[in-house]
């Protein structure tokens, strides 16, 4: 992490300066990291050899050997220092493990608010901005849901799906990420301001559009690999053929996260690109526990407070003792006379909550008397 109160590096000013630069979007830079080496190598490379990278033309070239200085890179950092916005590497210790892993990650991440170990257990909601009294009321369901079992739900902080998401995670004493195709300090839609500022208590503001960038058309479907990129999975709630929330679907399938999409009546245009997305297999979403039983395990346990590590979402559904016991089921079959006799709690009770932890798919019973964890 980069905190702006802290002194910045070189290295750090000229991955500001090379995204500066007009024409080097995700794709292009992706491809001058792989063929030419990090920012600094970029912005000190010849125009000849910068020619040579795929998708890099004369503009682009031009543009990179025009670039601005460090000292205009440094004014930045202040800015970003005197608004309280947080700068995030790609590579850093707070930057997400599952956005790393996308095929175009972002170099340099503005953040306002604060990012936390849970956020690493998000969904996505997202849907049409046009949402009728159905999609609204299914999506305060699914996120206010989410949000009272632990998981944070992501969103684009546009109007209708997305901001009556983020609003009904805030409601239920949840988290909320937002992720924005324009600058952190330029909300958009404007009317949602009041709502960004609840959501940098309670969760983070996020883009890696630069500073006072103000809202492009083709800056929005480029933001939403992000929103897919941070979730574990994307639900649709309400979605037309043409609607922007079928771009971080599409982008949630390239990244092989979960996608699950709401059906709505069979002849509503509004849920048309929904019931799409179900013939072509999505999951079929009616309730919180179609989502999270959907999620597989994490690419690594998460520990959130002083609980044990969470290996799969659905744990954090689960009350004290069933954690207690859960944490004593190990991913090697263990007898079941060993489990009670490790068991925090007496045997009857444990015997219980097995059976629960059972029922609800998070550990199995084996021959000969040995349980395991499911996953």
């Amino acid at each position: 992490m980069v905190d702006c109160s802290s002194e910045h590096d070189a290295a750090l000013l000229d991955r500001i300066r090379l995204q500066l630069v007009q024409g080097v979007g995700p794709r292009v830079l992706q491809l001058l990291l792989e063929h030419v080496g990090e920012a600094t190598e970029i912005l000190a490379t010849s125009r000849r050899r910068l020619l040579e990278v795929p998708r890099v033309g004369h503009l682009v070239a031009d543009g990179i050997a025009e670039a601005i200085s460090r000292e205009q890179a440094g004014e930045i950092v202040a800015r970003c220092r005197s608004e309280q916005i947080t700068i995030i590497e790609r590579g850093d210790d707070l930057y997400s493990p599952l956005l790393e892993e996308i095929p175009d990650p972002p170099d340099l991440l503005y953040v306002k608010g604060q990012f936390e170990p849970v956020d690493q257990i998000a969904v996505a909601i997202v849907g049409s901005r046009r949402c009728t009294a159905y999609g609204r009321r299914m999506s305060e369901l699914l996120a206010g849901g989410l949000a009272r079992a632990g998981l944070t739900v992501i969103s684009g902080l546009a109007r209708g799906i997305d901001g009556i998401a983020h609003r009904a995670a805030l409601a239920a004493g949840g988290r909320t990420i937002a992720v924005l195709a324009t600058g952190v300090n330029r909300i958009y839609p404007p009317e949602h301001a009041e709502l960004a500022s609840d959501i940098t208590r309670f969760g983070a503001l996020v883009t890696e559009a630069r500073l006072d960038q103000g809202p492009l058309p083709g800056l929005f479907p480029q933001r939403n690999r992000i929103i897919s990129g941070l979730s574990l999975a994307v639900v649709v709630v309400e979605a037309a053929r043409r609607s922007g929330a079928l771009h971080t679907a599409r982008h949630a399938i390239e990244q092989g996260r979960e996608v699950l999409a709401v059906p709505g009546q069979v002849d509503s245009t509004a849920s048309q690109g929904c019931h799409d997305l179900l013939r072509d297999g999505a999951t079929l979403v009616t309730c919180v526990d179609d989502v999270l039983d959907e999620l597989g395990p994490l690419m690594k346990p998460v520990r959130v407070g002083q609980s044990p590590p969470i290996h799969v979402p659905r744990e954090l559904t689960l009350d004290d003792r069933e954690r207690q016991v859960l944490g004593v089921v190990g991913p090697d079959p263990r007898h079941l006379d060993e489990l009670l006799r490790l068991s925090p709690l007496n045997t009857s009770t444990t015997l219980a909550v097995l059976t629960g932890l059972e029922l609800r798919r998070l550990v199995k019973r084996l021959p000969g008397s040995y349980v395991v964890r499911s996953n």
